[in-house]
């Protein structure tokens, strides 16, 4: 396994996760907010608001929290106007990255990644710089405990899915990206509610790194992570399990 999705176990084996909880809930706010001042409020005819909704709940959200994100996204009086912005650039050995980010102030922002990128073996690129290495696809997740991998498989396949891959963590269902809306309904309706469905960043080609560009690497993306405005990360490296086993030991 590359990239984000790696990068995301890697912090999960460290117990980050737990001690993010505050920001993990800020940049869900925020996200609820954005989708629901941009389109409908109801969930049903919003699927950006649909999925925010359900990562919410995924990350056991109150109910209150997220009817008042919404509330502020519908009055359009949040006292912030965020706008949606993509940052692109390589990191230490070679790897591509791409940061999603919702900011009320561009300058702020890219002077933040900026200089995260410089002070981490890295360089910021312009728009469209690395994209082109990834593919944009649907990607939703279901526990392990909603379908069996057969169940799963043959219900994705049916539903026009382009692949899943099934473990202890869960199944990970890909698709197109204009079909995501008509894949998640129908396994919705199979297997209940997703824990999460939106568009992500696939590496078309993943890019090996070890030694000290890795552990550079991963202080880069934890550091991207970890910013207030940013709201996903993706990236293309790949790493030996030699390499995991000594960056968690």
């Amino acid at each position: 396994m590359a990239g984000h999705s790696q990068f995301k176990n890697i912090m999960h084996r460290k117990g980050a996760q737990d001690a993010k909880k505050a920001k993990v809930f800020t940049k869900i706010i925020r996200e609820l907010t954005v989708s629901a001042k941009t389109g409908l409020p109801d969930p049903a005819a919003n699927p950006r608001l649909r999925a925010a909704i359900q990562e919410a709940r995924a990350n056991n959200m109150p109910r209150d929290t997220i009817e008042r994100a919404i509330k502020r996204g519908q009055g359009g009086d949040d006292g912030a106007n965020y706008e949606e912005v993509r940052y692109e650039g390589y990191g230490p050995g070679g790897v591509a990255v791409i940061v999603e980010a919702l900011t009320d102030n561009r300058n702020r922002t890219a002077s933040d990644i900026r200089s995260a990128f410089s002070k981490n073996g890295g360089n910021l690129g312009e728009t469209n710089s690395v994209s082109f290495q990834f593919d944009r696809v649907g990607a939703i997740h279901f526990p392990a405990k909603a379908a069996s991998a057969d169940a799963m498989f043959e219900a994705a396949l049916e539903a026009g899915a382009d692949n899943v891959e099934s473990g202890e963590e869960g199944h990970d269902v890909t698709c197109a990206m204009d079909d995501l809306g008509m894949v998640r309904e129908a396994l919705e309706a199979k297997f209940g509610t997703p824990e999460s469905a939106r568009l992500e960043w696939r590496p078309k080609v993943t890019t090996p790194i070890d030694g000290e560009a890795a552990e550079t690497l991963l202080k880069l993306l934890e550091v991207l992570d970890d910013h207030d405005d940013v709201q996903r990360v993706a990236s293309n490296f790949e790493m030996s399990d030699e390499t995991l086993a000594r960056l968690n030991g």
